[in-house]
Parts: C-alpha cells; sequence; structure tokens
C-alpha cells in the first residue's frame, strides 16, 4: 500500500491539483505532475499571470509545508522565488526577483495614468493568510516613472529598502535621479495597507507641470522641500 500511494503521489496530474485548489486559480492548460509542472495561460482572481511552472521540495512536505520553486513569465513581465505555504496558511518566499511594467492589468490599484517599470530583489517576504506582510527584507525599485493624468509629467526613479527583523516592515525610500527629489519611509500596515512619508522638491530639469503640483503640497522647509503623505490598503 506504501508503495501505491508513493506512485500515485509521483504522479498524481497537475491538472487534479489545480482544479482542487477552487475558482481563484485558472489555466488554459496544464502540464505535468504535481511535482514538477505547468500552467499556461494562468489567472488569479482574474488578474492574468501568465505561464507558470514549479519543481516542488518533497522534502519539505516532512515538516509540513508545501515548498516549491515557482517561476511566472507574462509578455514583458517576469518572476522567480522559492516559496513555502505553512499549516497555518502563511507564505513565505526567499530569492525572489520580479520584473514588470507599471500597468493596471497587473497591479489593479494601480491608477491607469501613472506609468513605469518595477524591478524587487527580496531577500525575504512573510505573508498571512490575510495577507498582510509580516517581514519584508530586500530592495524594490520603480524606474522611468511618469504621471499622465494632465500633462505628461516625468517623475523620475525611486528605491524603497526594506532592512527585515521584526516589527512592522518600514522601508527607506529616496529617488535614484531625476526631477523629483525624494526622502523618506514606506510603512506597511495590517489593514492590509501601506503609510508613506517623505520631503519631496522639484530639481533644476523639472517640468512646469512638476513644479506647479509641488506648490499644492505645502510651504517647503529651508531646503525647498515639502511634506508629501500618502496611505491606503491593498
Amino acid at each position: 500500500m506504501a508503495v501505491f500511494l508513493a506512485v500515485l503521489l509521483a504522479r498524481l496530474p497537475a491538472r487534479w491539483v489545480l482544479s482542487a485548489a477552487g475558482h481563484d486559480m485558472r489555466c488554459e492548460s496544464v502540464e505535468g505532475s504535481l511535482w514538477d509542472g505547468s500552467c499556461t495561460g494562468a489567472t488569479v482572481s482574474g488578474t492574468a499571470l501568465g505561464n507558470l511552472t514549479w519543481r516542488l521540495h518533497p522534502g519539505r512536505l516532512l515538516r509540513g509545508q508545501l515548498a516549491a520553486h515557482v517561476t511566472a513569465r507574462r509578455a514583458n513581465a517576469s518572476a522567480r522565488a522559492d516559496v513555502a505555504l505553512g499549516p497555518n496558511g502563511t507564505l513565505v518566499a526567499r530569492n525572489v526577483a520580479i520584473d514588470l511594467p507599471l500597468e493596471s492589468q497587473l497591479l489593479p490599484a494601480l491608477p491607469p495614468y501613472i506609468t513605469g517599470t518595477a524591478h524587487a530583489e527580496l531577500e525575504r517576504i512573510e505573508v498571512t493568510r490575510g495577507g498582510v506582510v509580516r517581514e519584508l527584507q530586500g530592495r524594490i525599485t520603480v524606474l522611468h516613472l511618469i504621471d499622465s493624468s494632465g500633462q505628461v509629467t516625468p517623475l523620475g526613479s525611486f528605491a524603497v529598502t526594506f532592512p527585515g527583523g521584526t516589527g512592522a516592515p518600514v522601508g527607506r525610500l529616496r529617488d535614484l535621479g531625476g526631477p523629483l527629489a525624494l526622502e523618506g519611509t514606506l510603512r506597511l500596515t495590517d489593514q492590509p495597507g501601506y503609510d508613506l512619508h517623505a520631503r519631496v522638491a522639484a530639481r533644476a530639469d523639472a517640468v512646469p507641470s512638476l513644479i506647479n503640483a509641488l506648490q499644492f503640497l505645502g510651504t517647503p522647509d529651508a531646503a525647498g522641500r515639502r511634506p508629501f503623505a500618502l496611505s491606503g490598503t491593498y
């Protein structure tokens, strides 16, 4: 009987497992097994993820974790990570690398007039079943950010670095050059959500629309920087 179960698990078709995962995840086609498989045309809760591949780590099952190396590719977006799902629903991902365009199809909460590209290199991220980020270590960069809500307004490139550790994740936010000088913090909250607090200023190469927009943020300090705050949920 033990040999039979081992062979059954080794050859268990991936499409059976994904069918049992619920209605949130769908694939146009599924190949391979539970241990080593692929999902073409994957969508999760209506968001298109592209093509997924995975390779499970069987030894982690003995510790009560479903762990795998996962990759995803969709047009000009890609992601890879070593992920582990614990019995309490907490997801831990390590060695995370993500490249994607900033577009509402991939990030529904993003306003359609904001464009650019994003790159993330994360040593570790821990997310609860409810979507709360409990731990985050790594760096996220946003490149060539543009606001097209009125006139086309280049904003520049920015990075946020999270040191990791206990407590609510708080990252140091700064610009990487460009027309908008920025320095501040980004704190992830339990809603789940975020709180951003920064001071900003227009550089000499800023377009007039950016300079005019910053004037609504309040009185500048001695260095010409103005306070900027933003919060929300995701």
